[in-house]
């Protein structure tokens, strides 16, 4: 699993025990997921429409710093499949597993549309043209 983002865990994310709130940490997955949808899809417009269960395991404290992972199940015809782990980035102890986050590609419309997609593409590569 690859980790994109690390977030640091602020008084103002924190639940009425201390620990990360997890509607918040809920948050930032979403986002993470649409961020990475809409790169590897090359479409800005990209929604959740579907998380499985979802498992915590272990919670969070002000000051740590969590680091958000995102890996690639498959690829739909108009859909993106990822699961998903938060951990702690200093001591590696999982924080929340995803098992399953499906994201979908919209057209104009607001309707699904075809992504033809069918594996990762990294941004460098596609950088990577010759003149």
């Amino acid at each position: 699993m690859k980790y994109h983002t690390r977030k640091w865990v602020k008084p103002e994310d924190l639940n009425p025990n201390q620990s990360l709130f997890g509607g918040r940490l809920l948050q930032w997955i979403d986002e993470e997921a649409a961020l990475y949808s809409i790169i590897q899809l090359e479409n800005n417009k990209v929604v959740t429409k579907y998380i499985s269960e979802i498992n915590f395991i272990s919670s969070a404290k002000q000051g740590d710093i969590i680091e958000i992972g995102i890996e690639v199940l498959s690829f739909g015809h108009t859909s993106l499949n990822l699961k998903c782990e938060v951990r702690n980035k200093m001591t590696h102890q999982s924080i929340i597993t995803v098992d399953k986050i499906v994201m979908v590609s919209l057209g104009e419309n607001g309707a699904p549309i075809a992504h033809g997609k069918t594996q990762i593409e990294y941004a460098k590569d596609r950088l990577n043209t010759e003149i």
